[in-house]
This record gives structure tokens, sequence and C-alpha cells, in this order.
């Protein structure tokens, strides 16, 4: 390829990491605040953090973003830039899958913690704040992790809107050069070694998050060795 074509592709990247970067974030954000609404003590902030999810997570990443860049200007009369549309429609939709991931790690909690911090008078939020959470949050980061590839891999689909991501701009090159195995094979590559990092950097959080988290492991005594002869089996 050209010096030109592999600067597109480049630009590519790089939209593809800011829609990957904006849109966890709000997913990060949709996932803590639902997920730990689905733990409320008030039965209505159940049912409405519940009906979000069951929404989000039962209707087509791919139909949102439709829905957020071709209806809503139609609907409201206010258009989003495709950066902010995708980001809105990502976030949205990944956070409420994000949202199940931390009810679960919340549930599991032993409830004796839960116990301990009321018999310590503590609040609800100082509960949440100083007790679950710290533990919670640890057993996030594996399907936090997967979920992350998944929504890297859902960038992709911005590119119906024509939006210049990485997958838009390998098929630019396509059709300049008609070298689909070629390009595509580059495409499907930088897209492993961002998930490759992703994974590692999360991997690397995890345990950062767990060595505060419980003892740590005893070392493995040493074997003791009985001389020979000395009646012991």
């Amino acid at each position: 390829m050209t010096s030109g074509l592999w600067e597109l592709v480049l630009d590519g990247v790089w939209v593809t990491v800011q829609l990957l970067v904006l849109s966890a974030l709000l997913a990060t954000a949709v996932s803590f605040v639902v997920g730990i609404a689905r733990t409320h003590r008030r039965w209505i902030v159940r049912f409405l953090a519940g009906f979000y999810t069951e929404v989000f997570r039962g209707t087509s990443a791919l139909v949102m973003i439709f829905w957020v860049f071709f209806v809503l200007p139609l609907a409201f009369g206010w258009q989003l830039v495709p950066l902010w549309a995708g980001t809105l429609a990502l976030g949205l939709t990944y956070g409420a899958y994000g949202a199940e991931i931390v009810r679960g790690a919340l549930s599991a909690v032993d409830p004796a913690q839960k116990e301990g911090g009321i018999a310590l008078s503590f609040t609800p939020w100082q509960r949440l704040r100083l007790i679950l959470l710290p533990q919670a949050v640890p057993e996030m980061i594996p399907p936090f992790s997967n979920l992350l590839v998944e929504l890297l891999k859902g960038t992709a689909l911005v590119s119906v809107m024509g939006m210049g991501d990485l997958a838009f701009s390998g098929n630019l090159v396509r059709l300049a050069l008609q070298e689909s195995a070629e390009i595509y094979t580059y495409v499907l590559l930088i897209y492993f070694v961002i998930a490759f990092l992703l994974t590692r950097g999360m991997r690397g959080l995890e345990k950062k998050l767990k060595a505060g988290v419980g003892k740590a492991p005893r070392k493995k005594a040493a074997p003791v060795r009985v001389p020979e002869g000395s009646g012991v089996s």
C-alpha cells in the first residue's frame, strides 16, 4: 500500500480508539449506576433498572445506532455527530450487559459481610463503598475484560453511518486496491493487537486490585525427611 492509504488506515485506527474509550467510559458509568440500582432496597428502583437492562440487552446494537443517528433528528430536531451518536448507542447498549456483571458481583459478596456492616451501624452508602465494592470489583474485572473486547468489535458497526473508523477505512482501501484478502488481513491483525493489549491491561488491573483483598497465599512448607531406620512409616 502507498503511504497515503496507510495514513487512511491509521486515521481509522485513531477514530476506533477514540470511540472505544468514550463508549467504554459511558458503559462503565451506566454499568455501576444501573447494576447498583438492581440491588436497591426499593422495588421501584429495581424495577426501573431491570426494565432498562432488559430493553437494551434485547435490542440490536446496530439498530440502536440507526435509531440514535437517524430517528432522533426526526423526533427531536437535533442531530448528533457520528462520534457522539456511536458513543451513545454503544455505551448504553453495552452498559446494560455490564450492569448484570455489577449486580452479580455485588450479590456474590458473603452476606456476613453485609451483616457486619449493619452491626457497625454503617449507612447503606458506607456498606457499599467500604465493604461491598472493594470485594466485588476485583471479581468484575474478568467479565468486564470480555465485554471490553466485545465493545471493541462492536465499534465496527458505526461504519454504517459513514464514520471513518478502522472498518470503514479498510473498506475504502479495499475498493481502491481491489485486494480484499490483504486489506482485511491487516484489519483483523490490527483488531487483534488492540484486543490483546486490552486484555493484558485488564489482567494487570485485576492482579493489582486483588493484591489488597484477603490474605497472601502461604508458602508451601518443605516436606520433613524421616531418617531411615527410625521406625516411622
